[in-house]
């Protein structure tokens, strides 16, 4: 099966410098620097958890001139995998965020193993070998202390210290209690967006949680009222999608971030029995954007989804909600 190499350029205006991340979806691309440190895993959300990880990476690298940090993950996720039955599986990241929270992490090089229930049986040994040895030239290696690797998750901290001398490596374990007293799960994210507990999980996060979709056609009945939404139609269909209800945002539209409230529901002013829909109302925005992709980052949680007698009640209140938003957002910048 044969993968591209390509690279990951994200602007961040408040850190007012252009991060670069290498990626490769091909292992035999992968250049070989002379000094690999490595971690690996799904760092689905890339949390705080996984940040103590990756700042690990960073202090290493420092104390190495010549080394080069690399993040080893896979895709899919391998639970979509593994699992028969993988309805209601909800991922905070997709391949696309995850690459993008990585590189804003400073990682040098993330490489992506296709998942499958055949790279599955690999044994833990092969995997050394021919995977962290051979193809990846690892010579640091760094992991959380329930890391697990290999057929039957056969792999762990013990086993890796068991080849250190005969493959001329080292491997560094991120203490239980490191990782522990931050309190963060991604299962304990998940409940908190599903809650409507955005300020908790943006707190784990460390970041505010983010959703990226396409703009596509929609009612447009909030144009009708001075408040136009653009629809947003998620890519990936294990994405976690928010609990319903009104959230302060803001959009990043072609490397520009704009201010904006978020409806996340059925619309029940609308009608009976309708789908559920992620629309947003952009302030000061008059673009044509149908078909464009956009980022939605989720700032504040305003109130729940209600239904009103009216359009012209609706109207009110997302006159309100314009306000909170502001100050939402305000509050945070």
């Amino acid at each position: 099966m044969e993968y591209s190499l390509f690279f990951v350029i994200l602007r961040r205006s408040y850190f007012m410098k252009t991060l670069f991340m290498r990626i490769y979806r091909e292992l035999n691309q992968f250049p070989k620097p002379s000094y690999t440190i490595l971690t690996s895993g799904t760092f689905d959300g890339v949390h705080q958890g996984h940040q103590k990880i990756l700042a690990r990476l960073r202090s290493l690298k420092q104390q190495i001139p010549t080394a080069e940090t690399v993040l080893l993950t896979y895709h899919p996720h391998p639970r979509l995998v593994l699992t028969s039955n993988y309805e209601g599986i909800e991922l905070l990241s997709t391949l696309e965020e995850r690459s993008e929270l990585l590189a804003e992490q400073g990682i040098d090089h993330l490489c992506i193993i296709p998942f499958s229930k055949e790279f599955a049986k690999t044994s833990s040994q092969t995997f050394i070998q021919k995977i962290l040895i051979q193809t990846l030239a690892v010579r640091k290696l760094v992991i959380g202390y329930d890391h697990r690797f290999g057929k039957n998750r056969e792999g762990g901290f013990e086993h890796l210290k068991a080849y250190e001398k005969q493959y001329g490596f080292e491997v560094e374990e991120i203490p239980r209690q490191d990782i522990d007293n931050l309190a963060i799960s991604s299962t304990k994210i998940r409940n908190a967006l599903l809650g409507a507990n955005l300020a908790q999980a943006n707190e784990l996060l460390g970041y505010p949680y983010r959703l990226s979709g396409r703009v596509v056609k929609g009612n447009q009945i909030g144009r009708t009222i001075g408040y136009p939404t653009a629809n947003v139609e998620v890519d990936d269909l294990h994405k976690l999608v928010p609990a319903n209800g009104i959230y302060a945002v803001r959009v990043l539209i072609n490397q520009k971030f704009y201010k904006g409230m978020l409806s996340i529901g059925v619309r029940p002013t609308i009608g009976e029995e309708l789908a559920r829909t992620i629309e947003v109302n952009i302030f000061d925005f008059d673009y044509d954007i149908y078909g464009h992709k956009i980022r939605i980052d989720f700032i504040a949680y305003l109130r729940p989804e209600a239904k009103y007698d009216s359009l012209a009640q609706l109207q009110q209140q997302l006159k309100i909600d314009k306000n909170e938003s502001l100050k939402a957002l305000a509050a945070w910048a």
